[in-house]
């Protein structure tokens, strides 16, 4: 499914930005679809996980161009789609040199939403490992802000014992153009033991299918981004939200083949009650995507008691009370081991923001929780992660005046705001079955944004 961007501002837009002096942003590729030039591999240290992933995506590589010195880089004749940096197997700060010598060359020659990928391993060992660990992620952020046209730079640290198996989804993820708006990030795959067949005929397309995943705050924007890219890609769908957006919700849930269920995630029986409707329909739970939120902006000086508590509940409490009904074994409908659950943070989550501190603390919370609990969930195979959302397009930031939105949208590297679907995309990734080693993970969909970073 090839998706690229249509003309990023309105013919209004255009004037005023044009006068502003302000350049259309880079055009994102969207969708399952791979970069169009070849994928160039190096593994300096000679590890071969990285290839073998590949070749489980049915993708090939190219050897790299280096650079061994002088004022000026060797080139690459055509335009590369991606850089895949095997790192996993370097000990020591000098072998960084190794990391200069490919990726010199390749910054100028990287296609418009071409990927920079960087695989290292988990921080352990003596110090200089340790050292050498996190300066992978300064190389990583840094090549992230100094890409143009819309390519993007990643970092996925895994364990000792991860095996290319382990790694399929994240590669496919972040080749692919579902992570178009993820950059600068870096997150730990860990070891599932799946086995080879898992991989069959490589990234599914439909991946999902089979499965059954409640998502709430569904009628509108990012929600329903989320409960039709998760039905496109095979899952059937509870689709959750207030009362009043019954309507809008009904239609949500009709046009992709789900369930509307209408429901004020605070109430003391919403566990129960989505509980009761999976097993009504004879089926269990396999995931929930917690996406209802609000805000209640007020400066903290004049930030009442109930603006506060109604923000926790509902983007943070309500949460964890849902949780504990579905993981609980004797709860018919709940949610089943191997089971997936993501929760919506946001980048004031890591950042904070004047006249949000009731916001700010819950979506921190948010994050809190999941790292909380994914180490008590993992015997049951269950896993559990957050997406933080930075500037997003919607019909509510469009209200936003002109000037004080282009602002928000320029603030990150890809000079522009994400998609609903953006945010979307990386929870599909998070719900697919094979994405079993991923867990107890934060992703940023934000174009790394400056917030925070």
């Amino acid at each position: 499914m090839k998706v690229i961007e249509k003309a990023y501002y309105s013919p209004v837009g255009k004037k005023v930005a044009a006068k502003a002096g302000l350049s259309e942003p880079p055009r994102l590729r969207r969708g399952r679809d791979y970069p169009r030039g070849p994928v160039v591999l190096a593994a300096p240290a000679g590890s071969t996980l990285v290839a073998e992933a590949l070749e489980l995506l049915g993708r090939t590589s190219e050897s790299p161009v280096l650079d061994t010195g002088g004022d000026k880089a060797p080139g690459y004749g055509d335009r590369i789609g991606a850089v895949v940096l095997d790192a996993t197997g370097l000990t020591d700060l000098t072998q960084l040199e190794e990391l200069r010598q490919v990726l010199r060359p390749a910054m100028r020659a990287i296609e418009g939403s071409g990927r920079v990928i960087i695989v290292g391993s988990s921080p352990e060992g003596d110090w200089e490992r340790l050292a050498l660990t996190q300066a992978l992620d300064g190389i990583n952020r840094t090549v992230a802000k100094e890409l143009r046209k819309g390519a993007t730079s990643n970092l996925v640290y895994v364990d000792p014992d991860v095996t290319a198996v382990d790694l399929l989804p994240t590669l496919a993820f972040l080749l692919e153009g579902r992570s178009a708006f993820v950059d600068g990030q870096a997150w730990t795959v860990r070891a599932a033991g799946l086995e080879e067949a898992d991989t069959v005929g490589g990234p599914a397309e439909r991946p999902l299918a089979g499965l059954t995943i409640a998502v709430t705050g569904a009628a509108r924007g990012i929600g329903e981004a989320i409960a039709r890219t998760l039905a496109r890609d095979g899952a059937e769908i509870i689709a959750i939200d207030i009362p009043p957006a019954g309507e809008a919700l009904a239609n949500v849930a009709n046009d992709i083949g789900g369930v509307a269920l209408q429901l004020d995630i605070t109430a003391p029986d919403a566990g129960e009650r989505i509980a009761a409707l999976v097993a009504g329909r004879g089926g269990s739970l396999h995931g929930i995507v917690h996406n209802a939120g609000v805000t209640r902006d007020k400066m903290l000086a004049n930030l009442d008691q109930k603006k506060w508590a109604q923000v926790l509940d509902i983007n943070l409490a309500a949460q964890l009370r849902i949780n504990k009904v579905l993981l609980d074994p004797a709860t018919q409908g709940g949610l089943v081991d191997g089971g997936r659950i993501v929760g919506v943070s946001s980048m004031v989550g890591f950042g904070g923001n004047a006249g949000q501190t009731n916001y700010a603390a819950s979506k921190a919370g948010v994050i809190g929780l999941v790292r909380a609990m994914a180490p008590d969930l993992a015997a049951r195979g269950i896993t559990i992660n957050a997406v933080a959302p930075g500037f997003i397009e919607t019909e509510m930031t469009q209200l936003i005046p002109f000037v004080k939105r282009e602002v928000m949208r320029r603030t990150n590297s890809l000079d522009q705001g994400g998609k609903p679907v953006d945010v979307a995309e990386t929870i599909g990734y998070f719900l697919d079955p094979r994405a079993a080693g991923v867990t107890g993970q934060v992703i940023r969909v934000c174009g790394q944004n400056l917030m925070g970073q």
